[in-house]
């Protein structure tokens, strides 16, 4: 049998039936690797032989009467995590011999949980950008047409579940980073709440792996099915036992419905500072059509909706603010004396971001005070809706782009050009008051590249969106491996 498309939840059936073992599924898994990932570059640090050693022990835990939610399972996972013993770079050439001593919060909850892990996988530099392509590792390529991107910053994660090297990957988002590869490869991905699961250790080298906790910053659980999503995310939830963690156990409540046609749903296509491509337009329809089709009350307005443009410059302003605090002094000082010459009358998202570097602590509060209002105003919404699906970027994936200066850059929309960077407008919808968004892909678009849309779910109400993640898989389908 070809075991390597298989979802964890069967994989772990059939282990638990005895019809294959940890380390049939880990061979298996690492030829597949040793065979296609020439062409995809998803996997830049291969483990293979701690990960046979991993399945060999797996196995002797199953023989034992043990049984674990990810007990033999491959995965893999985003270079920025750390694990001991592997080199963490976050892609930059400077870092590329650093090697941490002590696995990250959520690598030793994989491994407690039984999984295998396969290797790391491809990021971009630094983690900012919406590709992934490094000095050191070099660029991986979407499993569907190998002369555009898989995404980024966790694009590697999903290439390499799109050509089935292992079952799970864990990634992480604070502009689309989850969200956007899963939409170019096809596959699933879910960004928690904020603040639902630990980071610690996913720090850029050299930094300490303290407990923090992060604006605007998630981990999560990528696969190719909605229960997997599930399945993982259970694993990752939780503080971290340092901190929140000492007095706080993580329950999450059951998702509002169980049925399609108990979900009031409301559905956006349309975003005042960049328009929607065609072939994500017509996935946001496709779902929205499967949702009337099944019953669900599916609206297209509400006056509760938070104004999106206030939105999007909102987030911009205090994503770019978080960045800008790592900037060597001579940068940052360019592009505060850029930023104090704009003209007051630019409203642009590049005068955004440009605002946001120079922002001082002043209008961060300001900013900050600004956002639970937005935050205060989704939960107005969420009274009356149960979740929201709109687009993840305006396009398909695009074709590499390298150029060193993003602001250069353009996106390509239906044949008319806008500045790259403004198709984070979408990912910050969710991102800024820190909500939940689950990717789920809805089909192909003209050009036969996948097109995915998310799932906007209340506040730590995380199983409404994958639950209905879940019903729509039954409805129109899931992931497909690309042919």
């Amino acid at each position: 049998m070809e075991w390597n498309f298989l979802t964890a939840e069967k994989l772990a059936a059939a282990i638990r039936a005895g019809e294959v073992s940890s380390t049939e599924l880990t061979d298996e898994a690492i030829a597949r690797i040793e065979r296609d990932d020439k062409a995809i570059n998803a996997i830049c640090v291969p483990d293979f032989d701690r990960a046979r050693a991993a399945a060999h022990a797996a196995d002797q835990a199953r023989a034992r009467g043990e049984d674990r939610p990810l007990l033999g399972i491959p995965v893999t996972v985003k270079e920025s995590y750390d694990i001991a013993g592997l080199p963490t770079t976050w892609g930059m050439p400077p870092h590329r011999n650093h090697i941490p001593a002590e696995d990250a919060v959520q690598v030793s909850r994989l491994k407690a949980a039984g999984a295998v892990v396969l290797g790391k996988t491809n990021v971009p530099l630094g983690l900012q950008d919406i590709q992934s392509f490094n000095e050191i590792y070099g660029t991986t390529n979407n499993p569907w047409d190998h002369g555009r991107t898989s995404g980024g910053s966790s694009g590697g994660s999903a290439a390499a579940l799109a050509s089935g090297f292992g079952a799970l990957s864990i990634g992480s988002d604070i502009a689309g980073s989850l969200r956007t590869p899963a939409h170019f490869c096809g596959i699933y991905a879910h960004k928690p709440t904020l603040g639902l699961a630990a980071s610690r250790g996913m720090v850029p080298p050299t930094a300490p792996a303290l407990p923090t906790e992060p604006d605007l910053a998630v981990v999560g659980p990528m696969a190719r099915t909605a229960r997997d999503l599930t399945l993982l995310l259970d694993v990752m939830a939780g503080s971290d036992p340092l901190t929140l963690g000492v007095a706080h156990d993580v329950t999450l409540p059951p998702a509002r419905h169980e049925r399609l046609h108990d979900f009031r749903v409301l559905v956006l296509d349309d975003h005042p500072l960049i328009p929607t491509g065609s072939a994500v337009r017509a996935g946001v329809t496709r779902v929205a059509d499967a949702l009337a089709d099944g019953g669900a009350r599916v609206e297209h307005h509400s006056p509760l909706l938070p104004d999106l443009s206030e939105a999007a410059v909102l987030y911009t302003h205090l994503l770019f603010s978080g960045f800008g605090g790592s900037f060597p002094l001579e940068a940052y000082e360019r592009l505060r004396t850029q930023a104090a010459g704009l003209d007051a009358d630019d409203q642009s998202l590049d005068a955004a971001r440009l605002r946001g570097i120079a922002f001082s602590h002043r209008d961060w509060i300001e900013a900050d005070r600004r956002r639970e209002l937005h935050r205060h105003g989704w939960r107005q919404l969420f009274t009356e809706f149960d979740a929201v699906v709109c687009p993840i970027t305006p396009t398909p994936a695009f074709p590499h782009d390298h150029n060193p200066d993003p602001r250069e850059r353009r996106i390509d929309i239906d044949g008319a050009e806008y500045p790259y960077l403004d198709q984070l407008v979408w990912a910050g919808l969710a991102t800024m008051p820190g909500l939940p968004a689950t990717a789920i892909p809805t089909g192909r678009s003209p050009e036969g590249l996948p097109v995915g849309v998310q799932l906007i779910g209340p506040t730590f109400e995380d199983r409404t969106p994958l639950r209905l993640a879940e019903l729509l898989e039954q409805k129109i389908g899931g992931f497909q491996a690309p042919r």
